[in-house]
Formats: structure tokens, sequence, C-alpha cells
């Protein structure tokens, strides 16, 4: 049986786990960006809590995924359920390019604009969400999107501790040596992750404050 045989006699399946996948991916990014931001905008404020939570963020991209979910297992209510590990496993792979790019876009803002921001009698929030939270959406967003690429890619891991997603494929097909098996997990990633980084990308262009 070829691969394209393959993949049309296991569409169904196919389809299925690429949902999945996309679930969990969507989920922890929505609650990486939740906490991702606030804390970037945290540090442009308490910049000597810069070491502290990117050296935290930093340490967890640092540890294996396998060995991460097994962290986290002991955890009572994560535990519990293989989504809940997975998804907070993932979330935190996304935490630092969201919350580095945050604080980079904000505190990159020219000064100029912030003075004269001020000078208009602007509050400290209302300079923040109207002057440099728009101004670093570009930088944002290019956190954003590399946060959800990398995303996509652990996510297969997540099948090992039955989280499902596509992963089940790609293990399903190593322990049968099938390359068919493998490819119709691969394949599927792969391509959810060029759709998302092209799709963010023209995204992050649109915000992007271009340079005079």
């Amino acid at each position: 049986m070829s691969l394209l045989e393959y993949f049309l006699r296991h569409h169904d399946e196919i389809l299925e786990l690429t949902m999945e996948h996309l679930w969990l991916v969507g989920i922890s990014m929505l609650l990486a960006i939740a906490v991702g931001v606030p804390l970037g905008i945290l540090l442009s404020r308490r910049p000597g809590l810069s070491k502290p939570i990117l050296g935290s963020a930093s340490i967890v991209q640092t540890i294996p995924s396998l060995a991460l979910f097994g962290f986290l297992l002991p955890a009572p209510w994560l535990g519990a359920r293989a989504d809940r590990l997975a998804i907070t496993a993932l979330a935190l792979y996304a935490l630092l390019p969201i919350i580095r790019n945050t604080y980079t876009g904000i505190v990159g803002v020219d000064p100029a604009v912030h003075e004269a921001a001020r000078g208009m009698g602007m509050t400290d929030w209302q300079i923040l969400f109207q002057v440099q939270l728009p101004l670093a959406s570009g930088v944002i967003l290019a956190g954003i999107r590399v946060a959800t690429v990398l995303t996509v890619g652990i996510a297969t891991i997540a099948a090992a501790i039955g989280a499902g997603g596509l992963g089940e494929f790609i293990f399903r097909g190593l322990a049968m040596v099938d390359n068919r098996v493998i490819l119709a997990g691969a394949i599927p990633a792969a391509l959810m992750a060029l759709i998302a980084d092209f799709i963010l990308g023209m995204i992050e262009g649109r915000f992007r404050v271009p340079h005079s």
C-alpha cells in the first residue's frame, strides 16, 4: 500500500487526530498568551524581575519534553488527565518567546513617543494600552508566532502520555517500523506548523511598525 493509499484509507483517523492536535496547541497557546503577555508587561515596569522570570522560562525550555511531562505527572489535578498535563507543559514551553518579545517590544518603543504621550496628560495605563502595546504588537506577535510553531512540534510528544494528537501516528509507526504510519502523523503536523507560521507572519507584518 502506497503512502497516498494509506492516507485515503485512514483519512477519518488522520482528521480526528489533527483536530486533537490543533485543540492541544490552541488551548496551550491561549494559556501561554494569557500568562506571558502580562508577565512581559510586568517586566517592562519592574526590570529587576527579568532575571528570575526569564531565567525560569529559559530553564523550562532546556528540560526535555518527556522529562517535563514526568515532572508534572505527580501533580494531583494535572496528573489526573493526560490532556491537562500536556496543555500545561506546552504552555510552559511557549512562555519564553512570548514574555521576552512582549518585554522587548514595550521597552523598545521610542522614549520620545512615551514623553509626548505623557505631555498630553495620558496616565501610565493609557500610555501602555494606547501607545506602547499597539507599537509593540508586531514584536509581540513575532514571539507568539515562534511559540506557536514550537508548540505544534512539541505537541507530537504528548501522545506518549496518552494526550492524543498526531504523535499517535508517529509513535505507532516507530513501534511498527512503518514509514507510512510515521508520515501520517509527521506530514499533517509539519503542514500545521507551516500554515500557522504563514498566517501569523502575515498578521505580524500588518502590525509591524515600519522603520523610517
